[in-house]
């Protein structure tokens, strides 16, 4: 860890993501700012940014797709029990599970969280609204979009033992909440359509004892119960196409607001792309599709109290997606081509031993750093309790964009 311009920084800093957080820790009460070594620029507040702020809540910060995080369960299965079957196990995955932006499931799932008093404060914000993202969260529970978001099957180092897992927010109806409490900031209607903004944009602010930053935190809670609802059901389907069951389970966000202690003080800890870490705390991080997964534990350490208790939540980006697949925008980029081929990452991916269905060249191996190396700059805050390889990979297919991604 090194401090560059007042931020403690893991891993190796980039300008972009540090000019970034040193913006965020100038607005409102803000006790430190913190970037993971997986950090690169994002919106408003880059990603693998924690900020801790004395009783504020930023939306900017927790960003667009709320409450994305990672289920990871370890299953009764061996990989010998399933070697054999896995390119029809990830056909069955891949056909099962809505896959892509915008996707709704073909069978609605019903949930308790409908029936949450919370949406309620939709109505107070807008006439109708709440029956309008209600049944937009209702149609997309159980999807998983695209992006970087996948449902992986993994095989465990040492054990052999078969881990399956996903990466997914809230979908639709969380960036409805975001872009919409974003819009009442600005003094726009919450359905109204926003201008273009700034990356680099201050980050939104709200005091916690105001009423929008009230209906915030009660949106916000509502999105992330939604996330893990869906990460849930998702991992149900592939237990069931695995005729597995689950004996031991890992799940988190990596992009939400959390009131914790810090530093004798209560703050609200503002993550985005980051994972909570507490001692004892245990968390998935994903690599690449060709490269190792993890299931961290958090140490104590007077390292991760200067992290607020938080690390990585990937291995980070090395290469731009328009970098990877094309210069162009989303629908030519694959007839004008990138600097990563399909064939090159086709080849990579067979080289590792995984099925994959489905990805474009944006998210293949070469765009990522090794997840060994982001981890080693947080060695002194947690501690790898499994190593997991991947077998399979299933994403949206390369056509897709998704802007519900983190």
């Amino acid at each position: 860890m090194r401090i560059v311009d007042n931020i403690k920084v893991w891993g190796e800093p980039l300008e972009n993501a540090v000019s970034q957080a040193v913006t965020c820790s100038q607005y409102g009460d803000v006790l430190g700012v913190a970037l993971m070594a997986d950090h690169h620029k994002g919106y408003s507040q880059p990603i693998g940014g924690v900020v801790a702020y004395r009783n504020m809540i930023s939306p900017s910060g927790v960003g667009y797709d709320i409450a994305c995080g990672n289920k990871a369960v370890r299953t009764n299965l061996m990989w010998d029990d399933i070697r054999e079957r896995i390119g029809v196990i990830m056909d069955d995955i891949q056909t099962t599970i809505s896959f892509g932006v915008g996707r709704n499931n073909p069978t609605p799932v019903e949930h308790e969280l409908f029936d949450d008093p919370s949406w309620k404060l939709f109505d107070s914000i807008e006439g109708g609204l709440q029956q309008k993202l209600k049944g937009l969260a209702r149609n997309q529970l159980g999807t998983v979009g695209s992006g970087n978001h996948f449902v992986d099957i993994f095989v465990e180092e040492k054990t052999d033992k078969v881990w399956i897992a996903n990466h997914f927010g809230s979908r639709g109806f969380g960036h409805k909440v975001a872009s919409g409490f974003l819009n009442l900031a600005a003094g726009r209607a919450f359905s109204g359509k926003a201008p273009g903004e700034s990356m680099d944009q201050p980050p939104t602010l709200f005091n916690l004892n105001s009423e929008m930053g009230d209906m915030y935190w009660a949106a916000m809670t509502l999105a992330g119960r939604y996330a893990y609802a869906g990460r849930d059901y998702v991992i149900e389907q592939v237990l069931g196409i695995l005729g597995a069951s689950a004996e031991y389970t890992v799940h988190n966000h990596h992009n939400f607001a959390w009131k914790e202690q810090h530093m004798g003080e209560e703050v609200v800890v503002v993550r985005k792309g980051a994972t909570p870490l507490a001692p004892g705390q245990l968390g998935f991080v994903g690599g690449s599709m060709g490269d190792m997964s993890v299931i961290v534990e958090g140490i104590e350490s007077e390292e991760n109290n200067e992290s607020f208790r938080s690390t990585v939540h990937g291995a980070g980006r090395i290469m731009s997606r328009t970098q990877a697949a094309g210069k162009m925008n989303y629908k030519l980029r694959k007839r004008m081509g990138g600097e990563i081929s399909e064939e090159q990452m086709q080849a990579a991916i067979r080289a590792y031993g995984v099925e994959l269905r489905g990805a474009g060249t944006d998210e293949s191996p070469f765009v990522y750093k090794k997840l060994q190396d982001v981890l080693m700059a947080h060695a002194n805050t947690l501690q790898i309790n499994h190593r997991l390889r991947p077998v399979g990979v299933a994403m949206a297919g390369s056509n897709e964009f998704d802007p519900y991604k983190d």
